[in-house]
């Protein structure tokens, strides 16, 4: 092989690698399956779940996701990185392992969960199933304005009702006056 396409092919790694180490950056999730089993049809339908969930389904070399890794300082996914590996980026900490684990029980042992980085920190499969168990973000916050909502909502009815019955009463008043 000569020098020159040598040359060339390092550079397109490099590239590989500055890309997979931008998108660990911009995700706050990312999970590692093994895949080999999976059908051209299903890894298009896990592709598509996840483009719904706002999350990336990709295939790397695992050399390249290794070294965008340890260039980040993280050596405990070297053993992970082993075999078939397909990475999924997730915008959020649990929509990918909502979308993966979901993956991994509609396709009966042809996906594995591996591990998973979420918060700069390594997660095993048993967190990754613990993460997709979990309630997203916003249904976090949705559940906490519901919950502020209704004392306001029942102490607007408390007044609500005070005013109607003071309006009652005063009104049983000038009816007693004018009899």
């Amino acid at each position: 092989m000569s020098e020159e396409r040598k040359s060339a092919n390092f550079e397109a790694k490099k590239l590989v690698v500055q890309e997979i180490t931008e998108k660990i950056k911009a995700s706050k999730s990312v999970i590692f399956v093994d895949y080999n089993a999976l059908t051209v049809k299903e890894v298009s339908d896990i592709r598509n779940k996840c483009r719904e969930a706002n999350c990336e389904y990709k295939v790397y070399k695992n050399t390249l996701v290794r070294k965008a890794l340890n260039d980040l300082g993280f050596k405990d996914f070297d053993n992970d990185l082993n075999g078939p590996t397909a990475v999924t980026f997730g915008a959020d900490e649990t929509k990918a392992a909502k979308v993966i684990s979901a993956a991994a029980k509609e396709y009966d042992k042809k996906i594995v969960i591996k591990s998973a980085f979420v918060d700069n920190a390594y997660v095993d499969k048993n967190g990754v199933k613990a993460l997709a168990s979990m309630p997203s973000r916003e249904e976090l916050v949705a559940k906490m304005l519901g919950s502020m909502q209704a004392p306001l909502s029942n102490f607007a009815g408390v007044l609500n009702n005070l005013v109607a019955g003071i309006v009652r009463v005063l009104g049983a008043i000038a009816d007693q006056k004018q009899a």
